[in-house]
């Protein structure tokens, strides 16, 4: 998954692109393919290119986050993979995406974002060809690793391009619109296309399909998206080196505590040296010239309650969607086909959320659109920790689909307070912010239906019960940040960075 699942903007924008554009000349670091104005005769071919090119890379790792769900139980008895390793194989794209993305957007600014999208592509589909090939599973979370470390590179670079492509704002918003209708589109049918593929041609193909995928992309990328020059920058490579270690010691104590022991010595070195990481990472945002995050914005307390819904929105969401897709096939009985196709509803309905919030929003504003999505989200959840052999599947299906209509109603009304409490002048740097806290949720979440399957040492409707109530305990949770620091009527925001990040 990926945000994986996604999900899955960067917000990286600069609103000096155009600017660069037309202060470009011949001999720099990067030359536009095409002026990004209007052409007579192929401005519209053009356009449809375009998007599709840079909608390539997003339709890779929206469905990479979502596939490897109808995979797991075939991975675990093809290649022998502990609970532990199949969650690692989940997690480590997450954590390598999560720990790079604010690098990544610096490294656009000082090579260009075309360069930086195009070496993003070429890494994400040399890492799918080294999953497809793994012969094990360390090998498989290393390429999983490297997998999260290209989609981290050129994510952040196509907000940035698209700026440059469709320098109009109004066709830009357009083009925006089409292009989250097909990444959402590959998110929701992502557990289908698994379950075809892995049932089809066995589990290697799910990422061997990225590989034509991928390499169209790039040719067609380096063809027609213009390209923009780079400018100096100087990265915080402390920061960052800090994020990462802190994340990866709080991925290894949460996937392997279970495993190893919660109180065994390396479980409880690295939860002492995870605990000793953020302290030093508080420490360099506060005292840092070039800080990571700008921790200005977190004395805010509408900001950071925004970003405390957001990791506790996609911590909920990728916890239920890992759990559901081995209890499907553990539990119920479903091969990787049947269970995509059980699965389609429970992804799918993201994007009516979405289209419900739109209608809610010019009449009830932001708040109360999002603490309802969340209470209603959070209600269904815990209706779910009934679940037993005995529930029919519309049942269980119809308080998933509901739960998740309240998430897709509840993301679009968190993007909007956040940008909102970012404001104008730190809008880019709240969307980047934003997105990276959310794939630490993911991550968080992921590891932590890990530690209740372990913990429920195969009683399948157990751990449903169990995992289903804590996503609902994380949809109240952030109902009541909401309620509580939320306060003000946020404004609707209407653009590309909140359009674009409105998927869980």
């Amino acid at each position: 998954m990926s945000d994986q699942q996604q999900t899955l903007t960067a917000g990286h924008t600069r609103p000096s692109a155009t600017a660069d554009i037309e202060r470009f000349r011949p001999g720099g670091p990067e030359r536009p393919v095409a002026p990004p104005g209007p052409q007579p005769g192929r401005a519209g071919g053009r356009a449809g290119w375009q998007l599709v090119a840079l909608a390539a890379g997003f339709v890779m790792a929206a469905v990479d986050a979502t596939v490897v769900n109808v995979a797991g139980r075939t991975l675990q008895r093809q290649l022998g993979l502990s609970l532990s390793q199949l969650t690692w194989v989940v997690d480590g794209y997450t954590l390598s995406f999560a720990a790079l993305l604010l690098l990544a957007g610096s490294l656009a600014d000082r090579f260009g974002a075309k360069r930086l999208y195009l070496a993003g592509m070429a890494v994400f589909v040399a890492a799918s060809l080294g999953c497809a090939l793994a012969p094990d599973g360390v090998l498989l979370v290393a390429a999983r690793l490297l997998q999260g470390a290209g989609a981290a590179l050129f994510m952040p670079s196509s907000l940035t391009l698209f700026t440059v492509a469709f320098p109009d704002p109004g066709r830009r918003a357009r083009m925006v619109a089409l292009w989250s209708a097909i990444v959402s589109g590959s998110m929701a049918f992502g557990p289908v296309i698994g379950g075809v593929l892995v049932e089809s041609f066995g589990w290697r193909s799910i990422f061997l399909v990225n590989l034509p995928v991928g390499v169209f992309g790039l040719l067609l990328a380096g063809r027609v998206v213009p390209g923009m020059p780079g400018r100096p920058a100087r990265f915080a490579w402390s920061g960052h080196a800090l994020g990462l270690g802190m994340l990866a010691l709080l991925c290894f104590t949460l996937i392997d505590g279970s495993v190893l022991g919660w109180t065994s010595a390396p479980i409880l070195a690295s939860t002492a040296g995870t605990l000793l990481l953020a302290g030093l990472f508080v420490r360099n945002l506060r005292t840092s010239r070039r800080p990571v995050l700008p921790v200005s914005l977190f004395a805010s307390s509408r900001f950071s309650a925004a970003n405390a819904v957001g990791f506790l929105i996609n911590a909920g969401v990728y916890g239920e969607l890992y759990l559901l897709g081995l209890f499907l096939q553990s539990a119920r009985g479903a091969g990787p086909l049947r269970a995509g196709v059980e699965m389609l509803p429970v992804t799918g309905v993201f994007v009516l959320g979405n289209l419900l919030f739109a209608r809610l929003t010019p009449r009830l504003g932001v708040r109360l659109p999002l603490m309802a999505g969340l209470l209603v989200a959070g209600a269904a959840m815990l209706a779910l920790t009934t679940v037993s052999a005995s529930m029919p599947y519309p049942v269980l299906a119809g308080l998933l689909v509901v739960a998740n209509l309240g998430v897709g109603v509840a993301v679009p009304a968190m993007v909007a307070a956040l940008v909102d409490a970012a404001g104008t002048e730190h809008a880019n740097a709240g969307a980047a912010t934003m997105n990276a806290n959310r794939q630490v949720g993911t991550l968080v979440g992921v590891a932590l239906t890990g530690v209740v399957l372990a913990a429920t040492g195969g009683q399948w409707y157990t751990a449903a019960a169990v995992g289903f109530g804590v996503s609902g305990g994380a949809y109240l949770a952030a109902t009541l940040l909401a309620w509580r620091f939320l306060r003000p009527a946020a404004r609707t925001a209407t653009g590309p960075a909140a359009r674009t990040a409105a998927r869980p």
